[in-house]
């Protein structure tokens, strides 16, 4: 009962602010403060989104921010504008991730407009991550965390940056573009190695960049696992247990180790660790 009061209040709400909207573009809303009206409208277009999120009208809640929205940007309200967006993109991330993107996708607009580099950058991610889990478009996941990589560096975030460019890594290793992720771990541990702080990270980044080697040609990693190139698959697994005692394997590592074992006997390729 409370929530179908709730969900009235609302758009009444709406109502009311679609009357002020319509008054502020009249004649007479131009003569006499339309703009006041305007703003008023926004506010309770918000105010509407706030009530329906909490009855779960998960649609109605987005459809008003993304109102509110559109006339803070009528009335030059960026900052208030792209908050809009963002707080439509997390109701509509519940129904529908391409809708959420797109709002996501105009708030980064927005906050690029005003020179928010960080901000659109932290958006991006939010992007990738959508697409990873709730799309499986690891390609354009991809996309966004190099973007977002390149707005950290603009804004001379290289630790932020370093970290979206290993997710770019770790992805283009699963999909096989070993090259790519060649190339990032080794930039990246670089990088690190030039920073006191993170130095001690540089080795397991060139480390993921050895195995990236073994899984594109054998031949240019054979120095990080002898086992390999004497063709020993259990000599192998032996050394990846000893390593997993140490540093248990995530995913990642578990997936290349699997593959580099392929390599050496792949009738024997299940039962790694």
């Amino acid at each position: 009962m409370e929530a179908q009061s709730k969900e009235r209040e609302a758009m009444q709400l709406i109502a009311e602010a679609d009357r002020k909207v319509k008054y502020s573009q009249s004649f007479l809303g131009a003569l006499f403060g339309g703009s006041s009206k305007l703003e008023e409208a926004c506010e309770m277009y918000t105010r509407a989104g706030n009530m329906f999120k909490m009855v779960k009208n998960w649609n109605a809640a987005g459809n008003a921010f993304c109102q509110a929205a559109r006339f803070h940007l009528q009335a030059q309200n960026k900052h208030d504008a792209a908050s809009n967006y963002i707080d439509a993109s997390s109701t509509f991330k519940k129904t529908d991730p391409n809708d959420a993107i797109n709002c996501l996708a105009t708030a980064i607009e927005i906050f690029t407009d005003m020179g928010r580099f960080t901000i659109a950058a932290k958006h991006h991610i939010t992007i990738a991550e959508i697409c990873e889990t709730e799309l499986m478009d690891v390609d354009k996941a991809v996309a966004h965390y190099e973007q977002a990589a390149d707005y950290y560096k603009a804004e001379e975030s290289n630790s932020l940056a370093n970290k979206c460019l290993l997710n770019v890594a770790s992805r283009a290793a699963q999909i096989e573009q070993y090259s790519k992720a060649i190339e990032l771990y080794e930039q990246v541990a670089t990088s690190c190695m030039d920073n006191a702080l993170l130095k001690f990270g540089a080795r397991e980044y060139f480390f993921k960049a050895a195995l990236c080697h073994f899984c594109m040609d054998p031949l240019n990693g054979k120095a990080l696992l002898e086992a390999h190139d004497e063709q020993n698959v259990d000599a192998f697994t032996k050394a990846v247990k000893e390593f997993d005692s140490v540093s248990r394997l995530d995913q990642w590592l578990t997936t290349m180790l699997l593959r580099i074992k392929k390599t050496i006997e792949p009738e024997e390729a299940e039962g790694l660790c």
